[in-house]
């Protein structure tokens, strides 16, 4: 298997619609796997469920649950998408030797619902902060960082307990704070007050087992690492100290917020039937998708809402309308529900999204 080239992903969707350090960093965890006539690349890794798949060179035939028989050649237009993204799809033959690309599907709708959260408020937005103008940084410039926001801590930790709906909320109620080498962060035995990420720096972990032997080193934590939240789920007191070892920058988010943004907010989600008798009543299926991906696949009859746009596009529902939202597993989706309530939009949003059906 060869690794995946950055360029190969700016035709693929919706990952060309990724920022650009996102693409690079998804490269990194792409590869090419080269696949032998007549094996069926889609029970390979039991990928049907958990990857989404593209066809990059050869010939591919799907098999329908209908019966119907479909050839796909790839680096045309359709294998721009996933090949294995309809769910009705009973399984696929190599009909020639094929490459094909392998992506996690829940890291790709992570990756998707960072981006156009961070990008919900000014979507043309492409420029990167200089250094100057760290101190004013937006909620958009923070969920950018590659390095703090890694798709691995966006899999792992805080962030993939947080629900979505409430990340931009996090990031617009954390600051910002320059720290020396040295300085104690958290001091064990103190109480907890916030929570941490390293923006830049390094900073070691120690704990005090026995007063009369020097204090175990448990880790050292650099750019992305985060600290502080034990404390504040558990409401003990802190367990070890934190002690930056270099100069650095951390954001910081205070107990109380903490606390209440890790909560649900509160989302109405509704099952496939429910969702289908509101709309026989009247509601609006909405796509909040992005517009390449709603043009592939998407329900009839819905309008795309895409999360990035969907302030602006607020003000223009019909406030007397229901509205069901829905994406490919509910992450958007709920955080486009989120938005809509603050603008009295009456939103429900499909459970578990159009993967579960």
């Amino acid at each position: 298997m060869a690794i995946a080239d950055l360029s190969l992903l700016e035709h693929l969707e919706p990952i060309a619609r990724l920022s650009v350090g996102r693409r690079k960093e998804l490269a990194a965890l792409c590869f090419i796997e080269k696949v032998n006539q007549d094996i069926d690349p889609m029970r390979m890794n039991m990928a049907k469920a958990a990857q989404a798949m593209y066809l990059i060179k050869g010939d591919l035939g799907l098999r329908y649950e209908d019966g119907r028989k479909v050839r796909l050649r790839g680096g045309n237009e359709v294998t721009k998408h996933p090949v294995n993204a309809d769910p009705k799809i009973m399984d696929t033959i190599a009909l020639t030797d094929i490459e094909i690309l392998r992506i996690d599907m829940d890291l790709l709708d992570i990756m998707m619902t960072w981006d156009q959260l961070s990008n919900i408020d000014n979507p043309a937005k492409t420029a990167q902060p200089s250094i100057t103008e760290k101190a004013a940084r937006s909620v958009g410039d923070w969920m950018n960082e590659t390095g703090v926001f890694s798709a691995f801590n966006l899999q792992s930790g805080i962030f993939s307990r947080l629900p979505a709906a409430n990340v931009e909320e996090m990031f617009k109620r954390m600051t910002s704070i320059t720290v020396t080498a040295g300085q104690i962060i958290i001091q064990q035995g103190g109480e907890g007050d916030y929570y941490y990420l390293i923006q830049s720096g390094c900073a070691q972990v120690t704990r005090i087992v026995d007063a009369s032997q020097p204090a175990l080193i448990l880790a050292e934590l650099n750019e992305g690492g985060a600290f502080g939240e034990e404390a504040l789920v558990s409401d003990n007191k802190r367990n070890a100290t934190v002690t930056m070892k270099t100069d650095g920058e951390l954001l910081r988010l205070n107990k109380k917020d903490f606390v209440e943004l890790l909560k649900a907010p509160i989302i109405n989600q509704i099952s496939m039937s429910e969702a289908q008798g509101r709309v026989n009543a009247g509601a609006v299926w909405a796509d909040v998708r992005l517009p390449s991906e709603y043009k592939y696949d998407h329900i009839h009859g819905a309008i795309n809402l895409p999360l990035n746009e969907i302030r602006q596009l607020a003000s223009s529902l019909d406030k007397g309308k229901e509205y069901v939202l829905y994406c490919q597993t509910g992450r958007r989706s709920s955080a486009a529900a989120f938005v809509l309530a603050q603008g009295s939009v009456k939103a429900f949003v499909l459970m578990g999204g159009t993967r579960r059906q």
